[in-house]
């Protein structure tokens, strides 16, 4: 699949009133999930409802998804995981990856800190801006 049909099929999916999308073909598989609410059917008109609340703000800082895709722990299968509940870990320095389109992200530490918490399982799908890891600054 090329970037072009690549592109043209997120368009689609946009567009659509699918909720998720999976595609394999030769030496491609792509998988597209909307990342919240129930989809929308074109020409539907809107329900009314009452304003969301507002998100209670978290009781320590957490590092979110920086994007849609798969969270892992560990550079590897066979490796120990980048951080684990209670390291001190420095500014810049690599605590998870996050996979998308086969291609990998390294998430980075915010500031020196102190991971107090691993949020989600190693493989596990993330949503953009899902908390991955709860750290308290040093």
């Amino acid at each position: 699949m090329t970037q072009p049909e690549l592109y043209e099929l997120m368009a689609r999916f946009e567009r659509s009133g699918l909720h998720s999308l999976k595609l394999t073909v030769p030496d491609c598989s792509v998988e597209l999930v909307r990342a919240e609410g129930p989809a929308c059917v074109p020409g539907a008109a809107p329900a009314a409802s009452a304003p969301a609340p507002a998100p209670a703000a978290p009781e320590e800082p957490v590092i979110t998804a920086p994007l849609v895709g798969t969270f892992y722990a560990a550079p590897g299968p066979d490796q120990p995981p980048f951080v684990r509940p209670g390291d001190r870990v420095e500014k810049g320095q690599t605590v998870c990856l996050m996979e998308a389109m086969k291609m990998m992200s390294e998430v980075s530490a915010p500031c020196d800190c102190v991971i107090e918490a691993v949020l989600k399982e190693n493989g596990q799908l993330a949503g953009f801006g899902e908390p991955l890891l709860r750290y308290r600054p040093c």
